[in-house]
């Protein structure tokens, strides 16, 4: 790690005509997009690691799984570690774990190893957001802007949004034409790419880390609350993977972690999970929560539409991987209309009226129906995701407290992570025991709901209303202000 100390640092920091220009944001883009790609790229290589390992299908899923409660737990975690050591750093130390994933699963020999490997990815990946969002909080502040250029936040929001629905892609791609080490080696040359950028191009950290006791270091990085997360979000996502065979154990000791979590952050002097915060600013919750379920409804289309067009209509996986090419460049291009406007309620309304929309035309695709109504229904959900992203981010940057951005950024990624699992968790009860035409309109009723739901939770939130009209006259402060409305 850096340790230069600050007066070295500050010498060194470049003072830029075009602070936010392409040297500064393209290894955090590329960085960003590191851990939503592996969670979709290794979709279309779960036969060929079965096939090679000797082992069921069925058990390569623990390759998925293992990333997601990884990154579920990682995420926040790397945010608080940029608060405290700093995001470059961070940053950084994340990618050189990435290139030791995937050097490590390029030549597993075994499917433990294979686990280890993407545990590994999981980890260096989970850096890249909440560090990228510090940094540009960071340079905004330092040039002395109340907020990024909408641009760079749309940035990251195609990096992680678009993807995601291209991952399956890429990865048919990388099995077809080499084999399937080809979806972990992958991450060989992308990180090194990344960690020369950041290198060369983004600022030293300002901050020492030289010096500091252990004691203090655990203490401002609130290790026990740390811990407490992460034994409450292992219990509950292995009770989420159970289904529809409910581990009732596993979600009890999530609940009593839960419960001791919340006491001892009432009473920490500095939070890993500021309870307090979130009771008090019911707009950033509320974006969590939002963030969560969009992505839930977005994740049900990738996953359980995805096997529907292979198992129930008959395409092969690279097919079904070109299909959802339209859903990620519709995604980004949708981002990146979005982020040139400064509104946030509107895009939010017309992604809630997108994804429900999608609902409703998924419940009339049968087996017979033509593909371009497939890509029809998927191109609603790449609008969904796209300016969902996008709005909500922004929400999350203008909401928390700009000495909590890297937590808050992580913590936001985290529900995404939540909502992913639950959607896979539904596919897997809709299509329990076949994939069929019924299992999808099953999955169609419940994405129904889900639209519906966050459709009025937006509609009829008064303070991203608010938001939005100060966005438009150009007041908006981005302070984070406490909601109790």
């Amino acid at each position: 790690m850096d340790v230069s100390d600050s007066a070295t640092a500050t010498a060194r920091t470049p003072v830029v005509d075009r602070p936010f220009g392409p040297r500064f944001v393209a290894p955090m883009f590329i960085g960003s997009a590191l851990n939503p790609i592996n969670s979709s790229v290794i979709a279309t290589a779960l036969v060929s690691i079965a096939a090679a390992m000797g082992v069921p299908v069925g058990r390569t899923s623990i390759l998925i799984s293992s990333l997601y409660l990884t990154s579920a737990i990682a995420q926040p975690t790397a945010g608080r570690l940029s608060e405290e050591f700093g995001p470059r750093r961070v940053f950084l130390v994340g990618i050189v774990i990435v290139l030791a994933g995937g050097i490590l699963g390029g030549t597993a020999q075994n499917l433990p190893t294979l686990v280890a490997a993407r545990v590994l990815i999981g980890l260096g990946t989970s850096a890249g957001y909440p560090s990228a969002m510090l940094l540009i909080r960071r340079r905004a502040t330092a040039v002395g802007l109340a907020s990024p250029p909408g641009s760079v936040l749309g940035g990251l929001a195609i990096a992680g949004a678009a993807t995601v629905a291209i991952g399956p892609t890429i990865g048919g791609l990388l099995v077809g034409w080499f084999n399937w080490r080809a979806a972990f080696l992958i991450n060989v040359p992308v990180a090194a790419v990344a960690f020369v950028m950041a290198l060369r191009w983004i600022a030293r950290d300002p901050d020492r880390i030289s010096g500091r006791p252990a004691r203090e270091v655990i203490r401002r990085i609130d290790l026990a609350g740390v811990i407490g997360f992460g034994g409450t979000m292992t219990a509950l996502l292995v009770f989420l993977l159970a289904l529809p065979h409910p581990e009732w154990i596993a979600l009890g000791a999530s609940a009593a972690v839960a419960a001791a979590l919340i006491r001892w952050e009432l009473r920490a002097a500095n939070p890993f999970l500021d309870i307090r915060l979130l009771a008090s600013n019911l707009a950033l919750t509320r974006t969590y929560v939002r963030y969560g379920l969009t992505l839930l409804g977005t994740y049900v289309i990738l996953y359980g539409l995805t096997q529907w067009m292979e198992a129930a209509h008959g395409l092969s996986a690279y097919e079904a991987g070109l299909i959802l090419i339209p859903m990620g460049l519709l995604s980004a291009a949708a981002a990146r209309v979005v982020s040139r406007r400064q509104a946030i309620h509107r895009p939010l309304i017309a992604a809630a009226v997108f994804m429900l929309a999608g609902a409703v035309a998924t419940l009339f695709l049968t087996s017979h129906s033509p593909v371009i109504a497939i890509i029809a229904v998927t191109a609603l959900f790449g609008l969904t995701s796209g300016s969902s992203n996008v709005t909500n981010q922004t929400a999350l940057y203008k909401e928390s407290p700009a000495e909590k951005v890297g937590t808050a950024s992580g913590l936001l990624r985290t529900f995404g992570y939540i909502g992913s699992i639950a959607a896979s968790t539904i596919t897997g009860v809709a299509f329990r025991t076949h994939v069929d035409d019924t299992g999808l309109r099953h999955v169609a009723l419940i994405l129904i709901g889900i639209g519906v739901l966050v459709l009025l939770m937006t509609a009829f939130d008064r303070h991203l209303a608010a938001s939005g009209s100060e966005s438009a006259s150009g007041s908006g402060s981005g302070s984070g202000e406490s909601d109790a409305s």
